[in-house]
This record gives structure tokens, sequence and C-alpha cells, in this order.
């Protein structure tokens, strides 16, 4: 953690819900994008921004209400897989009954939500939706744990097995030890979760490092 300066700070802005200046839209599409697999930092960041440009920052889309009634053939000029604007959409739907206000919204849902029960979430329930997308949406919506994507578990796996012990293949329980050694560590799951993403060089620098400017604005 001593490697990544800042980290704190980015965590506790997500768990804020103040990613993205604050726009739960963006945060849903951030998500939506993410969960097709691309490079984060070069593929998702610089088409959330696009987005933004061309429709949030015009007032085409300011609300989530507004992105769950979005036409996807327009939304497409963006991002063309028609599958993760269908997922945007959906979540937008759902969130945007809950409460006129987004941050409320998202905030309201992520505090009710569960881990164990996560495909009996509407959200979970979402095609396209999967446990890594349905806990990054709680982590923006305030709750501190850990997506099981390949980044993390395989860092933390590894972690697991130089300590002499079992690696956790399967995704609730790999969440669960995961929470349980940063608290062993001292850390929030949250810190520990942003850490394995951040700490990976590319070209010889960390991407914390090489991104530092996007991060600040994301």
């Amino acid at each position: 953690m001593q490697k990544l300066p800042g980290l704190g700070e980015y965590c506790e802005r997500c768990l804020r819900t103040e990613r993205w200046g604050g726009s739960v839209v963006l945060m849903v599409v951030d998500a939506a994008f993410t969960s097709i697999g691309l490079n984060y930092f070069t593929a998702v960041v610089p088409r959330v921004m696009e987005f933004n440009k061309k429709f949030v920052e015009k007032g085409r889309i300011k609300s989530l209400s507004d992105l769950a009634g979005a036409d996807i053939n327009n939304l497409m000029v963006v991002w063309k897989n028609k599958r993760s604007w269908t997922v945007a959409r959906d979540v937008a739907s759902y969130l945007s009954t809950i409460s006129e206000d987004d941050k409320l919204a998202l905030r309201t849902w992520a505090k009710k939500s569960s881990l164990e029960r996560w495909r009996e979430n509407p959200i979970g329930a979402v095609k396209g939706v999967g446990l890594v997308t349905y806990q990054y949406l709680r982590m923006m919506g305030g709750v501190d744990t850990v997506m099981p994507d390949k980044i993390v578990k395989r860092v933390i796996n590894g972690i697991l097995t130089k300590a002499g012990l079992e690696p956790v293949d399967n995704d609730i329980e790999f969440i669960e030890k995961a929470e349980e050694i940063a608290s062993l560590c001292g850390y929030k799951p949250i810190e520990l979760c942003w850490m394995t993403w951040l700490i990976q060089a590319e070209k010889g620098i960390t991407r914390m490092e090489k991104y530092s400017k996007i991060l600040t604005k994301i």
C-alpha cells in the first residue's frame, strides 16, 4: 500500500458515491462498459468520457431516468457493444424507481443489497450483470467490499499461496476471504481491491503512477 500514495483518497471517493464528479449516470455506464472485460484505462475510461461530453454535458442525458429511456441506437455512437447499453439502461431503469435523486437511489439500493443472495436482487437479475459488476456497483454505492475479477483473484490468491494457504476459487467465498484478509491487515476491503489493480505495471510503471491524472477525475 505504501507504493500507492493517494489510494485511500480514491477509495473514499468511491464509497462516498463521488466518482466521476458525483454523476451516478457515469458510474452506471462505467460499470456496464467494464462488464465486458476490456482494459479499463485504455478502453473504458476514454469512452465514458466521450459519453459524458456528448450526452451528459450537453444535457441529453441528465439522470438515471433519462438513461433508462435513451435510444440505444443513438448511444452506440460512443460504444458499439449493444449488450453494455442494455445493461446500463436496465440498471438505470431499476435504480430510478427507488428515488428521483440518483445518488440516493444507488446508495439506498447498495445499503439493502446482499452478497449471498445477489442473484435474487433486482440488479443481480439484470441480464449481463455478473457478480463482478454487481459488486462494483455496490462499492460505488458505499459498500466496503471486493470485486472478484481475475486480477484481484490472481493477486489475493497468490498472497494466500505464498502464505501456505489454499487459494479460493468460489467467488462468494473469495470475497469473504479477501474481506477477512483486509481486516487482519488493517485495511478496508475496497483498498485491497483497488491496490491489486493499481499496483499492476504497464511499461515498467504502476497504473497508479501512469494514470494519476485520470484517477483524480474519475
